[in-house]
């Protein structure tokens, strides 16, 4: 079928000397290159479709000059890191990645970390330990993460694992190759980066492709894929157009060989890209990191962000954001009310006063009282910007099981209650969708007492259609319902709960007209509560 095993990316076997220089770097050059990289970062490579190579050492200033002039290609790979990495970079540095991109080139970072340990790529490469693979997996990421600021790369870059060809009929191996990516793509989220994954069609892709839907898999966001076979497409048999879909891929379809242009020979590999950057959640981004977070309230009254990183939540990574939300009766995340680029939340005491606390990413500042009497209400909850005003704004249940709107409006303030829908007395959970139908309104997801279902009210400007869905799901196990904005990022909000007979956090993936079952991003949230 074409597949050739992939081993441009490694080069060939080096001396142990220039192995060395290539992975060390004085404590003065990076500090120079940390230096120029502070003056200058850009996001890589952005949007980009086009032809594309890479090379083991990168190009001197002189030869990508000459090479932009007259060859078809647009984009480069760059190797940026790994303890695998084959060849020295004496250009690579913050100035030359300033000056490549200023010239009007498109950057591809690339990692060489720890290999599988049933590679097919010969002798004296570092291997993953597959019983401690995603922890390395993590260190990988964060040093890739400190490489590719050295050099002035920012976040919503993509850093693509180099993972060459391996055997398949080590199930111990694959599962460890697995673990590892899982660790890399979680680290590189929690720190604003996308992951992507390079290897051969036929082992590493196909293993992705495999685990793509598992639940609790932290899948990298773009796929670049080995097939030697000489055509220029992102299509490939191996590869449903169901994952990766929409401008995440990448085709490396020819090995090493020498091309000149201007003058300049260099040896390459040809890739042909099409990449896109990934649409950013619109809502439940507390932390600004491009993935959407939970907050929850402990028994003791603390509010915390738990962390996404698009498939599962970190609990281990709880951010305390604030503390005296014990007698908050419900806790209610509006989205940024006062429009300073931060979340905010909004929670309503106990005697009923109404509390805005304006966010900072890590914490809040001085609340404010912007209402009373909220104690008659129920299942308060942010919906978005229903209005069209570009400010969020509130429903609740009223004692007349009416569902009103409070619009979000200047100076972080509500306005008077607006009749939206009647007859809510057997509805509850109820959860600002986003714009779940994606027809350009925000819709409200509930449950529906009478048989525990979940279903979507549609939106249009300043209401609801009256239109009801069905989502496909039960809710009768499930309390705090929230919506997560895009939590996997793939273009459709989602949603999450509480499950009350496991105390695990679900996750219920939005496909456009339904939600895709449950399953589990984080276990101990039996004692967190409310969620927002």
């Amino acid at each position: 079928m074409g597949v050739l095993a992939p081993a441009r990316r490694h080069r060939r076997t080096l001396a142990i000397a220039a192995l060395i220089g290539a992975v060390v770097v004085s404590l003065s050059a990076f500090a120079l290159q940390r230096a120029d990289a502070a003056t200058y970062s850009t996001v890589q490579p952005g949007s980009f479709t086009g032809y594309a190579f890479d090379a083991c050492t990168a190009p001197t200033s002189a030869s990508m000059k000459a090479w932009k002039a007259s060859s078809p290609y647009k984009a480069i790979g760059i190797y940026i890191g790994g303890v695998n990495r084959g060849c020295a970079q004496p250009q690579l540095t913050a100035a030359w990645v300033k000056e490549q991109v200023q010239a009007g080139w498109k950057l591809l970072p690339l990692y060489v970390g720890l290999q599988a340990t049933c590679t097919t790529i010969g002798g004296g490469r570092k291997l993953i330990d597959n019983a401690t693979a995603d922890t390395q997996g993590r260190a990988a990421a964060s040093d890739a993460i400190a490489q590719a600021a050295a050099l002035g790369l920012a976040r919503e870059s993509i850093i693509i694992y180099d993972m060459e060809s391996y055997r398949t009929d080590d199930a111990v191996c694959r599962k460890g190759v697995l673990a590892f990516m899982n660790g890399w793509t979680a680290r590189l989220h929690d720190n604003g980066y996308f992951s992507g994954f390079y290897s051969s069609v036929a082992s590493g892709v196909s293993d992705q492709v495999v685990a793509y839907t598992t639940p609790g898999y932290t899948r990298p966001d773009y796929v670049d894929f080995a097939r030697w076979d000489q055509k220029v497409t992102v299509a490939d048999p191996l590869i449903p157009g169901t994952v990766w879909p929409g401008k995440r891929r990448m085709k490396q379809y020819r090995g090493g060989h020498k091309e000149t242009y201007g003058g300049v020979t260099i040896n390459i590999d040809n890739d042909y890209v099409d990449f896109a950057p990934l649409p950013k959640t619109k809502a439940a981004d507390f932390t600004a990191n491009g993935w959407s977070d939970v907050l929850g309230r402990s028994s003791t009254g603390y509010l915390s962000a738990f962390p996404g990183n698009g498939s599962l939540v970190d609990t281990n990574q709880r951010r305390t954001l604030g503390s005296g939300f014990g007698a908050m009766k419900e806790i209610v995340r509006i989205g940024d009310l006062n429009r300073d680029g931060r979340e905010d939340v909004i929670a309503r005491q106990t005697n009923g006063d109404l509390w805005f606390y304006p966010g900072t990413g890590t914490g809040f500042g001085a609340r404010k009282k912007i209402g009373a009497g909220w104690q008659v209400l129920r299942e308060i909850t942010a919906i978005g910007d229903l209005t069209g005003d570009g400010y969020p704004d509130l429903l609740a249940i009223s004692k007349g099981h009416n569902l009103y709107l409070y619009a979000g409006q200047p100076g972080s303030k509500l306005s008077g209650a607006k009749l939206v829908g009647g007859g809510w007395s057997d509805k509850s959970e109820l959860a600002g969708a986003g714009d779940f139908n994606r027809d350009g309104f925000p819709d409200l997801a509930a449950r529906v007492a009478s048989d525990g279902k979940l279903y979507l009210w549609t939106g249009k400007k300043g209401g609801f259609t009256g239109k009801r869905l069905a989502l496909g799901a039960s809710g009768t196990d499930l309390r705090d319902l929230i919506g997560v904005g895009d939590f996997d990022r793939d273009g459709f909000p989602d949603l999450a709960a509480v499950q009350k007979s496991t105390g695990n956090l679900v996750l219920l993936n939005g496909a456009g007209s339904s939600v895709r079952a449950p399953f589990r991003l984080a276990a101990g949230y039996g004692g967190i509560a409310p969620l927002a």
